[in-house]
């Protein structure tokens, strides 16, 4: 799969995926580390990623603004950041890419919450 990952995910969260072998950008990579969060979800887009993301505002992005969608957002604290990745693989193995990239899903400890929006 395809990732953007933004600014504040951890750096054992950016090396945990590219381990599990996925394709991965971080936002500085490509110069927009001081970008708004909306020239970012649009970025994403743009490269057909999925954007992946300790932000919670992109929820407001994606369900008020409707500015589409393809937006991972983990609920991760340096305690649970076993937990979380726990929680990713299963979400990764869920759901395809094409599902992803159309969808809003929050991952927590307990589990995870996948949305589309209308």
């Amino acid at each position: 799969m395809r990732f953007l990952l933004d600014q504040d995910v951890y750096a054992v969260t950016a090396r945990f995926i590219v381990d599990a072998g996925h394709d991965v950008v971080l936002v500085a990579q490509i110069g927009l580390s001081q970008a708004s969060d909306e020239e970012i979800l649009k970025t994403a887009q743009g490269q057909n990623r999925i954007l992946v993301t300790r932000d919670r505002d992109y929820g407001n992005l994606v369900f008020v603004q409707a500015m589409g969608s393809g937006v991972i957002y983990l609920r991760i604290l340096p305690t649970t950041v076993n937990i979380i990745h726990n929680q990713l693989v299963k979400v990764l193995e869920t759901y395809s890419e094409a599902e992803l990239v159309r969808a809003f899903v929050v991952v927590e400890p307990d589990g995870h919450r996948f949305r589309k929006p209308s």
